[in-house]
């Protein structure tokens, strides 16, 4: 998992780079979430791959959808915790590694969040 520190050291350098960092994490966030997804829905693993959006689809619904999913992430973790607490689910394991997946998927939205950020930054202190 080195993908998410391996992009770029910091923006400190060209704006250029900084957007190549910035979609290249996109992309990376995009690729695991339709993994994750293939390997929680084994039988609906055909129906994402079909309407994924191509690059008609534009940023914004990508982006839309990543949200989406991360919050369907913290949304199960979350009943999974509350099942357990009042033992309806036994398998601490399976309650645990939802709660990381959680942890992992807002830390990823976060990163992407910090890029675009930094990235619209950079973008406003170029000269005209």
């Amino acid at each position: 998992m080195s993908g998410i520190g391996g992009i770029g050291g910091g923006m400190g350098g060209t704006g250029a780079a900084g957007i190549r960092d910035i979609i290249a994490l996109r992309q990376q966030i995009i690729d695991r979430s339709q993994v994750l997804q293939q390997i929680h829905a084994p039988q609906a693993a055909a129906e994402p791959q079909a309407s994924a959006p191509g690059p008609a689809g534009g940023f914004t619904d990508a982006l839309k959808t990543a949200l989406h999913a991360v919050s369907a992430t913290q949304d199960k973790a979350e009943a999974l915790s509350a099942g357990y607490e009042r033992g309806e689910v036994t398998d601490v394991a399976k309650v645990m590694l939802a709660r990381q997946e959680s942890g992992v998927a807002f830390e990823a939205t976060l990163q992407v969040r910090n890029r675009l950020l930094s990235a619209y930054q950079d973008i406003m202190r170029m000269g005209v």
